[in-house]
């Protein structure tokens, strides 16, 4: 469905060579994992070959100072053409520093690796169908645009060196539901971006996947990238998961495709557990609202159901480090990998959001519900919300892999990222985000007011639940 012209440019066995050095690479198949008799040819031209220079640290490494004036902001723009374009003076200010794409450049962690990678002297393009939320930093430009637009998506990738693929869609709540969305985003996403690599010759792409998907429902106890394997895409109950494993298998197959104009191109993937850190709002702010809500008045699950989290500095130094690993400099140790990303510990999710209950004058959760009950529940708010969305917006409290993830142990050793990335995560708590958040988030009355008619449906949703579990229960009882 997605799919290109891949074959045409599949790699042989050869090198990749930067800054006179050269990484030895496998052949790749095509990942054309969808329908692979939709493939399309692209003509276009146009390669490049310079490198984004890294130093042993992990951090981009600059030709010098960026003596920009003091108080300058980032840049905007509104076509492919402003950013291919940049003033000749800012060219020759960082020429040497590298050039990178960040998709998804205005979600809360793509913004934040590109301020980062800006930072330190690398020129960055943000790339993102929102504008973000924050001033666009100095040595940035923000282009608006969609990744599922080739045409745009390649004119805005002249002269880029290394791509990070952060965008995506689907995570959690409403949007998970939204299907063609989901794949057309996620799916044909990602195809574009592996395309342009090979027509723009860009060598190096670092993809965002998840821990998801390698869950469905079974615990999982300090797995790793050996003894747990990507699931069989069947097994995936939620499209974002699926869509996020197909993703994470083409970029995987994409590792070793020749590039037009030389060059192969080096791929891996990080597959962090969920996000958290200052200003970060996809979580915090939906559970303080349903805690604000008495929505989130009760527990579910194995008490002692254990998870990992991901402080956003830590995922990205940890992308940082991905890029270098697939530089010479490295022996291009990455490449073709897929690593687990955590804080490297284990939380139960209801004891870690403690002090957010605690801060917000409320007390953990005493009320303790089977999974069953929550699961069908959710079951059933799903169905409710898709019958209702043309009308509607009802709200929706958990998904079914929102239940199965707070529910199930599943954790995740970042060995591997740590003896090949050099990756060594800083100890960060959530209480200090909680502080950070509470500091700066303003209440509105819109999301206090509807508690009453909200919990009501809540309740309805749980009673059907419940009445349902026991009519199968009752008639399992009369079979046997």
């Amino acid at each position: 469905m997605y799919c290109r012209e891949q074959q045409r440019t599949e790699a042989e066995p050869g090198t990749m060579k930067q800054n006179g050095a050269s990484c030895a690479v496998e052949p790749a198949p095509c990942p054309c994992l969808l329908d692979g008799d939709s493939c399309i040819s692209r003509s276009q031209t146009s390669a490049h070959d310079s490198t984004w220079a890294t130093n042993g640290s992990g951090v981009a490494a600059s030709a010098g100072p960026r003596n920009r004036p003091s108080g300058a902001v980032g840049s905007w723009c509104s076509s492919p053409e402003c950013v291919a374009s940049q003033p000749e003076a800012a060219e020759k200010e960082r020429q040497g520093a590298g050039k990178v794409l960040v998709t998804g450049g205005a979600g809360y962690f793509g913004f934040r690796l590109g301020r980062t990678l800006a930072s330190q002297g690398v020129r960055v393009v943000l790339l993102d169908l929102h504008k973000p939320l924050w001033d666009v930093p100095d040595g940035a430009v923000f282009y608006q645009s969609d990744i599922r637009d080739y045409e745009s998506l390649y004119k805005v990738c002249e002269g880029v060196d290394c791509i990070f693929h952060t965008a995506a869609y689907g995570m959690s709540g409403p949007e998970q539901l939204k299907r063609e969305l989901v794949e057309s985003i996620n799916v044909g996403g990602t195809n574009n971006v592996i395309n342009v690599c090979s027509e723009r010759g860009i060598t190096r792409l670092v993809y965002t996947s998840t821990v998801n998907v390698a869950f469905a429902g079974k615990p999982i106890e300090d797995g790793d990238e050996d003894s747990v394997a990507l699931l069989p895409l069947e097994m995936h109950i939620d499209h974002y998961s699926r869509t996020k494993a197909i993703a994470d298998r083409m970029v995987l197959a994409a590792n070793g495709r020749t590039l037009k104009g030389g060059g192969v191109l080096l791929t891996c993937t990080l597959r962090p557990s969920g996000i958290y850190g200052p200003e970060e709002r996809r979580h915090l702010h939906r559970v303080m609202v349903n805690v604000e809500r008495r929505l989130f008045s009760f527990s579910f699950g194995n008490p002692r159901a254990l998870m990992n989290w991901v402080h956003v500095d830590n995922l990205v130094t940890a992308h940082l480090l991905a890029a270098e690993a697939l530089t010479p400099e490295r022996r291009c140790v990455a490449s073709g990998q897929a690593y687990f990303i955590n804080d490297g510990v284990s939380v139960n999710i209801f004891e870690w959001f403690r002090p957010l209950f605690e801060k917000l004058g409320y007390s953990r959760p005493l009320i303790h519900l089977p999974v069953c009950l929550v699961y069908t529940a959710a079951v059933l708010m799903e169905r409710v919300h898709l019958l209702l969305r043309p009308f509607v917006e009802i709200p929706l409290l958990f998904t079914r892999n929102e239940v199965r993830n707070i529910a199930i142990s599943h954790t995740f050793k970042i060995d591997k990222a740590r003896r090949e990335l050099g990756f060594s995560p800083k100890k960060y708590s959530l209480s200090e985000a909680v502080d950070h958040y509470l500091k700066n988030q303003q209440l509105h009355s819109s999301q206090t007011g509807p508690l009453s008619s909200q919990f009501f449906f809540l309740m309805v949703l749980l009673f059907m639940g419940l009445l349902t579990l026991l009519l199968c229960s009752s008639g399992w009882d009369q079979k046997h």
